[in-house]
């Protein structure tokens, strides 16, 4: 995933609402029992762990039993100590009191706690990415050390996989052709990682490496699941137990990894082209097993919580990742162009949120003056204009008349007040409807490429127009030769084509090109 190309936009919920969540996970919020439970009787160990006599009584404090109260109670304990909930006071006793971030959890502002949920989730992450103890035990070495070189793990690339798994994770998740609020199949999310973006059919070699990937997963997001982050079906544990029938080497995770995987965000493998990473379970390309069928090998779903944890590692590490409603308080410039790649909804969401803050005709002026200009992005920067005056009401209409004259907002503009039935709008000239066609066509060019919409747009214009490119050449616009060589390299009639690029050819030739 290149951290240059913008990530699809997440909508969050407040932060009020976030730190509430973050209060009520299950590690966290043990974490803090535990910070309180501490005395002066409490003890930890050199690596400040709770000391193994007391973890009985920490767990009951939690009210945990069974078999693995005491390893819950003893994570909950590393949580609090890494966070700053309990501060070790002298190393060589082993004597601890409660910290300074313990107060934010109950005083501190929503950012706070927030701030401290997300030290949690680094702990888990970090512990996510280790081998479990049964490994650590076999790799010991004669004097007690672990041999790392017995495990095959490699902690960098280990932590990698994790964040790449992650990544892509977030991507399906706040994409507007992704699951949404749904789950995601772990063996399409594990396919997303593992298969080459040019593989046909997987080979046996890599479904397999998409098994055990997905075994690897099932450990990791069931360590993650308790501190917020996602909400997780683990796998049937009858399919870990069946020793005739691996994880992975059934029908179910060959469907995953035949799924189409498409590219979720310049070069990561992410959603399925054809409707997300679920779309097989659903009857899309490479269906072969029904909803149920797939539930039992892993169904992931990133929080609310964790659409905001993931988004500010990404922003730490550099990517950008934008959030609806980041522009709301920014100028009309600044929204045409940071909606510029947004998805329709995503850009609407936005806008609205802008407009709210703004009476109708003053929010009508600031965007048409933004949408002006002759730069490559002014194109899209008008449809998007069109597209927030379309939320705007009538009240606005003042301010579309006053540039009913302007050669680049009058077409728009008479677009706008004809769509909502107003009176003594001036016809445009044929010069202004040539302007804003190749303007129109501009827009959708930078907006989406050759999809289809934009085909059949140009094959509506060479049907409607016979003399169309005779015409569209000599339109005074910046972008009038690129259009009409897109026009040539759209259009499915060989003739209608040809035309087109020989427009081109005049209008780069009439403007020095």
């Amino acid at each position: 995933m290149s951290d240059s190309s913008p990530l699809p936009p997440v909508r969050l919920t407040s932060d009020a609402e976030l730190a509430r969540d973050a209060l009520s996970t299950p590690l966290l919020s043990r974490a803090a029992r535990l910070a309180r439970w501490a005395g002066p009787a409490t003890r930890v160990d050199a690596g400040g762990g709770l000391v193994e006599e007391q973890l009985p009584a920490a767990a009951e404090a939690l009210g945990l039993t069974g078999d693995d109260a005491a390893a819950c109670a003893s994570e909950a304990w590393r949580v609090a100590v890494d966070t700053g909930l309990v501060e070790i006071v002298d190393e060589e006793e082993g004597t601890v009191a409660a910290g300074e971030e313990l107060t934010l959890l109950t005083g501190g502002s929503p950012q706070d706690v927030l701030g401290v949920w997300q030290d949690a989730l680094e702990t888990v992450l970090a512990d996510a990415s280790v081998p479990d103890l049964d490994d650590l035990v076999d790799a010991l070495d004669e004097g007690g050390r672990v041999d790392f070189s017995a495990l095959d793990w490699d902690p960098e690339a280990e932590a990698e996989f994790l964040d790449g798994v992650l990544a892509n994770l977030y991507v399906l998740s706040v994409s507007e052709d992704g699951p949404g609020d749904g789950p995601v199949p772990l063996p399409a999310l594990a396919a997303s990682v593992i298969v080459p973006d040019d593989m046909g059919d997987p080979t046996n070699d890599v479904l397999e490496q998409v098994s055990d990937a997905m075994m690897r997963l099932d450990d990791q997001f069931r360590l993650l699941e308790p501190i917020g982050l996602v909400e997780y079906r683990p796998v049937d544990e009858a399919l870990l137990a069946d020793g005739e029938e691996e994880p992975g080497a059934g029908a179910e995770t060959r469907a995953g990894a035949d799924a189409d995987a498409g590219v979720a965000a310049d070069g990561e493998r992410g959603a399925h082209a054809e409707g997300g990473p679920g779309a097989y379970a659903e009857g899309g390309p490479g269906a072969r097993v029904d909803h149920a069928d797939v539930a039992r090998y892993g169904l992931v779903r990133l929080t609310p919580l964790g659409r905001y944890g993931l988004r500010a590692r990404l922003l730490e590490a550099g990517f950008d990742a934008p959030a609806v409603g980041e522009l709301a308080d920014k100028g009309a410039d600044a929204l045409l162009d940071g909606t510029s790649a947004f998805g329709p909804r995503a850009a609407q969401a936005e806008t609205e949120q802008w407009l709210a803050r703004r009476e109708p005709p003053a929010a009508a002026r600031e965007l048409l003056a933004a949408a002006r200009g002759a730069d490559a992005g002014a194109p899209l920067r008008r449809l998007r204009c069109q597209q927030a005056l379309s939320l705007v009401g009538a009240e606005a209409e003042p301010a579309l008349r006053e540039v009913l004259d302007d050669a680049e907002l009058g077409g728009l503009a008479r677009v706008w007040l004809s769509e909502r039935g107003a009176a003594d709008v001036p016809p445009p000239s044929e010069a202004m409807i040539f302007w804003l066609t190749i303007d129109t066509v501009a827009a959708q060019l930078a907006a989406e490429g050759n999809s289809a919409e934009l085909r059949g747009l140009v094959e509506g214009l060479a049907q409607q127009h016979s003399g169309f490119f005779s015409a569209a050449w000599r339109v005074d616009h910046p972008a009038t030769a690129d259009v009409l060589e897109a026009m040539g390299r759209i259009h499915p009639d060989k003739k209608v084509a040809k035309e087109a690029r020989k427009a081109a050819f005049k209008a780069r030739s009439q403007h020095g090109g």
